[in-house]
């Protein structure tokens, strides 16, 4: 008799099953544990959570170290997930600077035209000329308000202001007459001076009309068709605000330079091409598909692609002690998506949404890693620890413990830095793959489609669902119910939208539309989850054709999402293929499958 552990070192989360292996070589299985994975996959600092899941599994079925006969890590290659969002849409205005957000407080309503004029310049202004005054903060409300009033006594034509401050209405009570006032401009000390601009204020509930659409900004400053397709970027960036100002700057004062999106090179066993990134998502994927299966990804230097490519090789050189040459990017996967973009030219932080390319590229090194790991461990548990089967292998054995499951099965493993699929035939044998892209990819599409700029934020996003506070006594959770409480929510949140977990509501920052998060999110995981799975399945169906796969079990921390088994099923659902969450020996549900599977592998020994 042994006791006998297996250890599955994932890309988030490394597990544990612990069984006591009889002389027959039957397995009994005493425990399992779940923690966190400390590092990259198979690299040595993997040690400290392999050890502290090890001891929880251990304390669970009241053994020591000493009493472990040996330990099994799945025989995994290192992997290394990174991800990049490309913008290929390129925004050059050469005429034209903005203001456009939503102050709380704008004064007045309408549309004001006129040159732009520095309020205290007032009193020597010509009065032939209509103007758009600029206060600063420097200048305070009452002020402001007097010099336009002595302004209109004296015959001038004032139709608009644009104020540093928070002191829209103010100055708007104080008028004798309304016009549209912008205010909590920041960089007001950037505004040109004796340009012509237009301000535009809508009423509260509403937005602007006039400077969110091109052709009527090109009315507006008799633009040429030239002209109006550079101030594009501006009539977007500024749909849905309540206020707004154009300006229009001398020829070439605003530009913009960017570092080209770059081409991928696909490199097949017997093929090979090359793609601009700039020809999207869809294109790329075709070619993966075309050159498959491939060899190795390059990316041209001294662009955004390939200052990606450049820093995942380093990265992983620098992980496992070997020369940056001899790392290679083995799969890649790419997405269609849109994200905010900082327009030149804005003078309150104006955001455009742009086009761009999500990719995640996928690093292989060779097994040493993992055999040093090996030796690690044996180091500092005095344990004897040996590399054990091939992932893949040990997640098919493990899924077949599943009740009402047998040969032929395939299994899709969704985790955070890669999509694995491996399907097992009545023979035994099995075929596998190992692609780019999954959970940690989603995150980052949530991320940045919403601007959110919070990694764990954009990840409590992905994994549960939403809901909005109404009043501060009830929430309406995103599938329409609602929810009482006995004691008040926390009045904070009221109003908000907040992402359901089990430690409580956490509000979503910046603030969003329910429905439009939930889009966001549900794309996010279609584009990567749902594609990747086809993707792989097609791999290693047989000749690659889904409609031959009878079953799918899905293992991993990711089949426990709220939603992708649903998403998965809809998908594979025209191909007549069941899906649903493994259930490993009737008790870990899809986790444990790997660990699992190790130690059936042992008995067989």
């Amino acid at each position: 008799m042994a006791y006998v552990a297996g250890v599955d070192i994932g890309n988030n989360s490394t597990e544990v099953a612990l069984g006591k292996v009889g002389e027959s070589g039957e397995v009994t299985f005493l425990s399992s544990s779940l923690v966190r994975t400390s590092g990259i996959k198979g690299t040595l600092k993997n040690a400290f959570s392999v050890i502290d899941a090890l001891d929880l599994a251990l304390k669970k079925a009241s053994l020591s170290r000493k009493e472990l006969s040996s330990v099994l890590l799945n025989e995994a290659t290192p992997v290394i997930g990174d991800v990049a969002m490309e913008t290929i849409t390129e925004t050059v205005i050469t005429e034209s600077a903005m203001i456009g957000h939503n102050p709380s407080t704008p004064g007045g309503l309408g549309l004001g035209i006129g040159k732009t004029i520095n309020i205290e310049s007032l009193p020597g202004a010509a009065t032939t000329d209509t103007f758009i005054v600029i206060v600063a903060g420097s200048v305070d409300f009452e002020k402001a308000a007097l010099l336009i009033n002595q302004a209109w006594e004296r015959n001038l034509t004032i139709s608009g202001a644009i104020v540093q401050k928070d002191d829209g209405v103010l100055i708007h009570n104080r008028l004798n007459r309304p016009i549209p006032i912008i205010d909590e401009v920041r960089y007001i000390d950037k505004i040109p001076l004796g340009m012509e601009a237009v301000v535009e204020v809508a009423e509260q509930g509403k937005s602007i009309d006039k400077l969110s659409n091109p052709y009527d900004i090109a009315t507006l400053f008799k633009l040429t068709p030239e002209e109006t397709r550079h101030v594009v970027p501006i009539s977007r960036a500024l749909m849905g605000t309540r206020s707004a100002v154009v300006i229009k700057t001398p020829r070439g004062d605003i530009q913009e330079r960017r570092i080209a999106a770059g081409k991928v090179t696909l490199i097949g066993e017997t093929s090979k091409a090359v793609v601009p990134v700039e020809d999207g998502a869809e294109v790329l994927m075709e070619n993966v598909v075309k050159v498959a299966p491939l060899v190795e990804i390059q990316a041209e230097p001294g662009t955004n692609v390939g200052g990606m490519f450049e820093n995942v090789r380093k990265v992983m050189a620098e992980l496992t002690d070997q020369p940056v040459s001899d790392i290679t990017v083995r799969d890649i996967i790419a997405v269609d998506t849109l994200v905010p973009r900082k327009v030149t030219g804005g003078l309150a932080g104006e955001f455009a949404m742009g086009n761009a390319v999500g990719l995640a590229a996928m690093v292989e090194t060779q097994l040493l890693p993992m055999k040093r790991l090996a030796r690690k461990l044996v180091e500092e548990m005095r344990v004897p620890v040996e590399v054990g089967g091939v992932e893949a292998d040990m997640a098919i054995m493990g899924a077949l413990t599943t009740p009402g499951t047998d040969k032929p099965l395939a299994i899709l493993d969704l985790g955070g830095g890669s999509t694995d699929a491996s399907i097992i035939d009545s023979k035994g044998e099995v075929n596998r793959v190992h692609l780019a892209g999954a959970g940690d990819m989603v995150t980052l599409l949530i991320d940045r489609e919403l601007d959110i700029h919070d990694i764990d934020l954009a990840e409590k996003i992905k994994r549960n669902p939403l809901a909005k506070v109404e009043t501060l006594f009830h929430a309406r959770h995103e599938d329409g119910s609602v929810q009482f409480f006995s004691e008040h929510i926390d009045p904070r949140l009221f109003g908000r939208v907040v992402v359901v977990t089990d430690e409580g509501m956490i509000p979503v920052e910046p603030q969003e539309h329910l429905p439009k998060i939930m889009e966001v999110r549900r794309k996010a995981k279609e584009k990567v989850f749902v594609q990747n799975a086809l993707r792989a399945l097609r791999v290693v169906a047989p000749n690659g054709n889904i409609r031959l796969i009878d079953f799918v079990a899905l293992v991993g921390g990711s089949a426990l999402d709220f939603e992708i088994p649903k998403m998965l099923s809809d998908a594979l659902v025209e191909y007549g293929v069941v899906v649903g969450r493994a259930n490993v020996r009737g008790l870990e549900g899809p986790r444990n499958a790997v660990a699992t599977g190790l130690l059936l592998a042992n008995q067989h020994r």
